[in-house]
């Protein structure tokens, strides 16, 4: 019944994660890049899972690729939007043919970086393949996002998948204060419109980042010009803040 992140989620993780707001997220990105005067024509999802925030940039019109590490969230990407590029990679290590105007990791994705190496080879990564003067939006918990997950610590229901599946799911949420880690088990209960049930379990790890850190991680990247906001206003991230965006620049050639 244990299966690994994000592996059997990924058939019915579009119907779990159906209100989530991809839309005004994009809107939130592409606002600061016409905000900045930036030109922007081609994007990079990174950690694009099933293609959610792909499509919306799709949408936009942009020329949009896809990356994500996990094989099972890519099929159902290729099969929702299939005239997108979707590649196979990881965030730490990936080298494409080619750069972009816009690279773009949300969803708090970048969490699941569990060390600053980690999270620093990402955004060097990042910086690698932006066009000169591209932009990088991401978000990331912070350590106090990560430690308080969900009032509760729970969030269940009840969805219907798009095969007619009826999808039962709990998850939990617990802080481990020794390795600093938010760790979440996922259990899923899938009840096909024929067949057997299935059961499964993921379990998934986050570590947060507070401002200093990611700021540190982005000038050692090689990126010079960055600030981190909150989301809807851009304002300035407190002590209080459980979620941030960052927004950085390469630097003109």
């Amino acid at each position: 019944m244990q299966h690994a992140p994000f592996t059997a989620l990924a058939a019915v993780y579009d119907a779990i994660m159906a209100d989530v707001e991809y839309d005004a997220w994009a809107d939130f990105v592409l606002t600061y890049a016409r905000d900045a005067e930036l030109d922007v024509h081609s994007a990079l999802d990174l950690a694009c899972g099933t293609g959610g925030f792909t499509r919306e940039l799709q949408h936009a019109g942009l020329t949009v690729t896809g990356l994500d590490g996990s094989p099972d969230m890519l099929k159902e990407a290729r099969r929702r939007l299939p005239d997108v590029a979707f590649v196979e990679g990881d965030l730490r290590s990936f080298t494409l043919n080619g750069s972009f105007d816009l690279i773009t990791c949300v969803f708090d994705s970048l969490n699941n970086l569990l060390s600053r190496e980690d999270l620093g080879a990402a955004f060097r990564q990042m910086h690698a393949h932006l066009n000169p003067g591209g932009l990088l939006a991401c978000d990331l918990n912070t350590r106090l996002g990560v430690r308080e997950l969900w009032e509760g610590d729970a969030i269940e229901g009840v969805v219907t998948a798009a095969d007619g599946a009826e999808v039962h799911y709990h998850w939990s949420h617990h802080f481990d204060p020794q390795a600093e880690v938010g760790v979440v088990q996922a259990f899923c209960r899938v009840q096909p419109e024929q067949g057997d049930m299935q059961e499964f379990v993921e379990t998934h790890r986050e570590r947060g980042y507070d401002p200093p850190e990611v700021q540190d991680l982005l000038r050692q990247a090689g990126f010079s010009t960055f600030e981190t906001v909150e989301y809807p206003d851009y304002a300035d991230p407190t002590p209080d803040t459980p979620r941030l965006w960052v927004f950085a620049r390469r630097e003109q050639a």
